[in-house]
């Protein structure tokens, strides 16, 4: 099972869409996961459509409309592996040991807002994946996804990829 993951979308306010190489992901993936931060709800309709499969939560950008169609914590177990995706968990300091105290009953949690990739193993075993942007870059040198697979009932292949922004993916 091949997986996407994308957080902080921020469309149509930090870009006008999701730059095609995300847009190429989305036709390759079983499942996109995304961590919320959509703002408005065209993207969510657009992945709706699009996407084979699409688990998502909102982020603290979204407004109203989103929140009703989104949860704040979306759960799913995909071929046996149990993920979790919220928006934000807060400081990266000590981030890894408060999520598995949260999350005892999770193998990974899929999380943004930092826009900061991130990619730990607690003591654990929880798996904290955070894809950072593919439209906002912030502090970071690149717009970035991640992809990853599921075969035999784990998570392997994790991969970060970074997106150099065009001129005809970013606003303005």
């Amino acid at each position: 099972m091949r997986l996407l993951l994308i957080s902080d979308t921020h469309v149509p306010k930090r870009a006008r869409d999701l730059p095609a190489a995300v847009w190429d992901e989305v036709a390759r993936a079983d499942v996109v996961i995304h961590a919320g931060d959509w703002v408005e709800p065209g993207l969510l309709d657009a992945l709706e459509e699009r996407a084979t499969r699409l688990v998502a939560c909102w982020g603290n950008n979204d407004g109203d409309e989103l929140r009703r169609r989104l949860p704040e914590r979306a759960d799913v177990t995909l071929d046996g592996v149990r993920f979790t995706v919220v928006h934000e968990t807060g400081a990266s300091g000590g981030r890894d040991a408060r999520m598995a105290k949260l999350y005892p009953d999770t193998d990974v949690l899929v999380f943004g807002h930092s826009h900061i990739p991130w990619d730990t193993t607690a003591a654990t075993g929880l798996r904290l994946l955070n894809p950072g942007s593919p439209t906002d870059r912030r502090r970071q040198p690149h717009c970035t996804y991640m992809t990853a697979t599921i075969a035999d009932g784990a998570l392997g292949d994790v991969v970060l990829h970074n997106l150099v922004p065009t001129s005809v993916d970013r606003r303005g």
